[in-house]
């Protein structure tokens, strides 16, 4: 299984849209994840035209576009469990405060920093695939895929 993960889009104020990258990457995901901070409600409708998207809303999501979307939501993937939160806060220990709101989960998704984050932690791969369109607070813009058969994978793609 083949899941596409981004976060922090910030359309249309850090860009006016995904890069064409995105689409071409994610075009065989079986499950696409948006890790909040979408803002432009458009971003899921176009991304759901590859796959499914699951989505949670961010600090910066408008309540009147965003309000469907849940703050938290455990994905099944295979045999795993992968929670979806956006994350809040300083970024200082944010993976482990994440790690503390979920139990049970082989796979913590989370966005928030802008930083892309790929480790395993107490047993669980605590995974931010960064931002693919608002450099604000990392060296690169990045997305991200979790590839799960045996095990799940995570792996940071950094665009160019």
């Amino acid at each position: 299984m083949k899941i596409g993960v981004i976060s922090d889009t910030h359309i249309p104020e850090a860009a006016t849209q995904l890069p064409a990258e995105l689409f071409r990457a994610f075009e065989d995901a079986d499950l696409i994840l948006h890790a909040g901070d979408i803002l432009d409600m458009t971003v899921i409708e176009e991304l759901s035209q590859l796959a499914e998207v699951r989505a949670v809303r961010g600090n910066m999501d408008y309540f009147s576009r965003t309000h469907l979307l849940p703050e938290m939501l455990i994905i099944p993937a295979g045999k795993f469990r992968i929670g979806l939160i956006h994350g809040s806060g300083p970024p200082f220990r944010l993976p482990e405060r994440i790690l503390k709101q979920f139990a049970g989960m082989d796979c913590i998704v989370f966005g928030h920093t802008h930083h892309p984050h790929n480790e395993i932690l107490d047993g669980v791969l605590m995974f931010n695939p960064g931002t693919p369109t608002d450099r604000r607070h990392s060296p690169h813009l990045s997305y991200g895929i979790l590839e799960v058969d045996d095990k799940i994978r995570g792996k940071i793609i950094t665009i160019e």
